[in-house]
């Protein structure tokens, strides 16, 4: 089958059937909202769900072909094994790691720009540091021909073709003036952004990964959500089919409205799903603290749990450390923990090694299954 080409000229879209839209920007927005309530009930919502932070980060890179799971991006994280242990799964969990960090440096720019091609830039610098790609102009625009298809074809035997990139800055500078545009909906105006940065296609490599975070970016930026707390990935990777057909449907035959509709419903539904997630682990959180607090009587429990719940595979030494515990607290409340069971001992400590635990209720409700 012969490539489809980038739909030149045929951005903004000009044809959006809202007819068949308008039955499903009331669900999305309603779902989002009850999503957002969850989330502005919570002081620090972000921090509390940031497991799920880096799950979207590992579903987000599975999309793109990496094979981490998230247990095994924390168990690196906490020091459980190295690099040198098992240098090919580290390559992905590296990726899942730059994800996480580019969508904090993106959130921190945003505390000073707008949602701009230099927020973009950054972040895709962040992104690609370091990992498979990193020769590939991290930060910059590719300044040749790209195209997407089986790994090694050819542009002949690709499935889609991106802008030129000759054509690129103007594309690239459209689809910024867009981002601003006072558009009948924002729901449907970031369908339309979403689709055209991944036919735009404008860095050599990352472009899938870094559209996908651009999402819950302009939720937040925008005031549809409180925080950027938003996990999209899931469903994308989920109907990995059904997402790349509705976008290539764009640029082969002009359909926005069907991108559009699969776009709206992919919110509703993940909205849904983030919401019960959110739900259970902030259950969670309630239950443990009571749980520690029947244990100790101590003004720590807080922090104690909000920690196990921001890294629920952890270094015992990391915890101690915590600069809001004090110290002989924390390693009581660490011994408490273990004791009861809230604590899987991962690794034991020894000599200088520091034990390393997991914090497995937790994780079993953000993988969706028993992780150990």
């Amino acid at each position: 089958m012969a490539p489809v080409y980038y739909h030149k000229e045929g951005f903004p879209p000009r044809d959006i059937d809202w007819a068949r839209l308008v039955p499903l920007i009331g669900p999305a927005s309603m779902a989002l909202a009850r999503y957002d309530g969850l989330l502005s009930a919570v002081p620090n919502a972000y921090v509390l769900l940031s497991p799920l932070t880096t799950q979207e980060a590992v579903l987000s890179s599975r999309i793109e072909g990496t094979q981490a799971a998230l247990s095994e991006v924390l168990e690196f994280d906490a020091g459980l094994f190295s690099e040198a242990e098992n240098p090919e799964r580290a390559k992905d969990i590296q990726e899942v790691r730059n994800y996480r960090n580019a969508m904090n440096r993106a959130l921190e720019l945003l505390e000073e720009f707008p949602i701009c091609q230099h927020v973009i830039k950054k972040a895709h610098q962040v992104l690609m540091s370091g990992v498979r790609g990193q020769n590939r102009s991290p930060g910059e625009y590719r300044r040749i021909q790209n195209w997407i298809g089986p790994y090694g074809c050819t542009e002949a035997e690709a499935r889609f073709i991106p802008v030129n990139s000759a054509d690129l800055p103007n594309a690239i500078s459209q689809w910024e003036r867009f981002v601003h545009t006072e558009y009948q909906d924002k729901l449907v105006q970031l369908a339309i952004l979403h689709a055209e940065f991944e036919a735009l296609h404008p860095f050599l490599d990352g472009n899938g990964r870094l559209g996908r975070m651009l999402i819950p970016l302009f939720l937040f930026k925008t005031g549809l959500l409180s925080s950027p707390a938003f996990y999209i990935s899931a469903y994308f990777e989920r109907d990995r089919n059904g997402y790349y057909d509705n976008l290539l449907e764009v640029s082969r035959s002009g359909d926005w409205t069907s991108w559009c509709e699969y776009f709206l419903k992919s919110v509703a539904q993940q909205a849904n799903e983030n919401a019960a997630k959110a739900k259970e682990i902030l259950t969670l959180h309630d239950k443990t603290l009571r749980q520690i607090a029947d244990l100790t009587v101590s003004k720590s429990v807080i922090d104690a749990v909000d920690f196990i719940c921001q890294w629920p595979i952890f270094q015992g030494s990391d915890f101690v450390a915590n600069p809001k515990i004090r110290k002989q607290t924390a390693r009581r409340i660490l011994n408490l923990m273990k004791d009861k069971g809230l604590l899987v001992e991962l690794r034991p400590s020894s000599g200088r090694r520091p034990g390393i635990y997991g914090f497995r209720d937790l994780l079993n409700i953000v993988e969706g299954h028993e992780v150990f």
